[in-house]
């Protein structure tokens, strides 16, 4: 969280934090010792199987989460008591993963293989040609998978059959981790390179094509601009950001682009109807007005602080730390509220909501369920 990780040519890793000063990072400033927590309390507890070092998405349904460490056991929990209701196996440990419809849930494994697994039982795997870090999407029947080299494949949910498959050019770095790939409407989205691409779910035909960011320099780390996963939607407009390069709003239906602007973060975002919130590379937290981008609030109490991204619940953005703090700021003006402790081990991804708990996942492989006086 707050770090990327980025693949060379020959899957080589290398680390890049997420702003462009490297390792040499300033100790954040202490934070009054004596904050409170909203009323917000911990209800319940559960344990995965292994840690989380992958980019892990939590898939967040009506009233269960499902989760999965790094050792491939994908784990339901009925999010209201943390009570388990499936476990099954992909076979293997995970590169990508969790994408579920409620019914059937689907991961990626570092054998670059499709898992799709249905209750407590594996019903199909599928080897990829290319490595993969977003989290499958299971809609429609199908499972959509984005490539790391920016490759689109479509599988049939039930049986694992090959439906399509599309290739683009890749650049000679990519990110290891989660991108953009969602439904709207009857189209497919999908965040390849700088732009957020409209994609016909049934051939694979791409419909319109949107610029978020362009290339921003010569080397093949400043023409890294892929879209990151985590974005507010509203109707037919998606608002997402472009890896340390900007934000921006699309309105899907036309296939244009609405506006953007600069913006240095490496995380995704989350919103409501007027504002749009996310978390920069130095840690601070910033809010943008949704109809044009421009600046709303920005808060600096968790500067230099590694953030992940935020989600927004009811009036509250909610943020977690690789040190294992929830923050909570007040959405209207950016004030820091409070927070919440866990297992200090980091948060391992972006918190969820369902069944009107707050679920939070940590690299321990602890999962955590809050919930507000």
């Amino acid at each position: 969280m707050g770090t990327a990780q980025v693949l060379g040519a020959g899957w080589l890793g290398a680390t890049l934090a997420g702003c462009a000063g490297g390792s040499a990072r300033p100790e954040p400033d202490p934070l009054p010792r004596e904050m409170g927590t909203l009323g917000v309390r911990q209800v319940w507890t559960a344990q995965l199987s292994a840690k989380i070092g992958y980019p892990l998405q939590v898939a967040a349904l009506a009233d269960r989460v499902v989760l999965a460490g790094d050792d491939g056991q994908v784990l339901t929990l009925d999010a209201g008591s943390g009570r388990e209701l499936a476990r099954a196996s992909a076979g293997a440990a995970l590169n990508a993963g969790v994408g579920s419809d409620g019914r059937i849930a689907a991961v990626v494994t570092r054998t670059n293989e499709v898992a799709a697994l249905q209750g407590g039982q594996l019903l199909w795997q599928r080897r990829l040609g290319t490595q993969a870090y977003t989290a499958p999407l299971v809609a429609g029947g199908r499972i959509f998978v984005l490539g790391a080299d920016r490759s689109l494949t479509a599988f049939d949910a039930a049986g694992g059959a090959r439906l399509w498959h599309v290739e683009r050019r890749s650049d000679p770095l990519v990110l290891r981790q989660g991108g953009l790939l969602m439904p709207v409407g009857n189209t497919l989205v999908a965040g390849l390179s700088g732009r957020m691409v409209g994609v016909n779910p049934d051939t694979g035909d791409i419909l319109w094509e949107a610029p978020i960011a362009s290339a921003r320099g010569v080397n093949d780390i400043e023409k890294l601009i892929d879209l990151v996963g985590g974005v507010y939607r509203q109707q037919d407009m998606v608002c997402a950001r472009a890896f340390d390069a900007a934000i921006g709003c699309v309105d899907t239906s036309r296939g244009a682009t609405l506006w953007t602007t600069p913006a240095h973060g490496v995380t995704g975002i989350t919103g409501d109807a007027q504002r749009l919130y996310g978390v920069e590379s130095d840690g601070r937290v910033r809010a943008w007005h949704v109809a044009d981008g421009s600046r709303a609030w920005v808060n600096d109490q968790l500067q230099w602080r590694r953030l992940g991204a935020p989600l927004l619940l009811g009036r509250s953005v909610i943020i977690g730390d690789e040190d294992g703090a929830v923050y909570l700021l007040d959405g209207a003006e950016g004030t820091l509220l409070g927070r919440v402790g866990t297992d200090k081990s980091g948060v391992a991804a972006a918190p969820v909501t369902a069944a009107g708990t707050l679920v939070v996942a940590t690299r321990s492989g602890r999962v955590y369920g809050f919930r507000t006086s």
